[in-house]
């Protein structure tokens, strides 16, 4: 599982602040929960940011991401936004921010539980 290292302690670093983080590995990254909600995940070229359904179709409008499809199916939540795209304090800041934003309002994932490894 690869991420970016440096792309990650960017994330870390801007998430410090909030009261309850976790960092979990999926989406073949390293994601960052904030409030037990997905926020952030980094992947080897880029971020993956859930900003809401709304928000997204707003930016995928303006080209500045991709639409996340995982498995075939749309995550209408969640953005692809890569790497080289956010080189700028402003604009990573502008993306942590909506995703952030979005965070407050965002329901927490239902916990898959009962199958499993054993």
């Amino acid at each position: 599982m690869a991420y970016d290292e440096q792309l990650t302690n960017r994330v870390r670093e801007a998430l410090s602040e909030q009261p309850k983080i976790a960092e979990i590995k999926m989406f073949q990254g390293l994601c960052f929960m904030v409030d037990d909600k997905m926020c952030v995940c980094v992947r080897d070229t880029g971020l993956l940011f859930r900003i809401g359904q709304n928000q997204a179709a707003v930016e995928l409008e303006n080209g500045d991401c991709r639409q996340m499809i995982n498995g075939g199916r749309v995550m209408k939540d969640y953005v692809w936004v890569d790497g080289d795209d956010i080189g700028s304090n402003k604009k990573f800041d502008y993306w942590i921010g909506l995703a952030l934003e979005f965070n407050k309002v965002a329901k927490a994932s239902k916990k898959r539980g009962g199958k499993g490894k054993g």
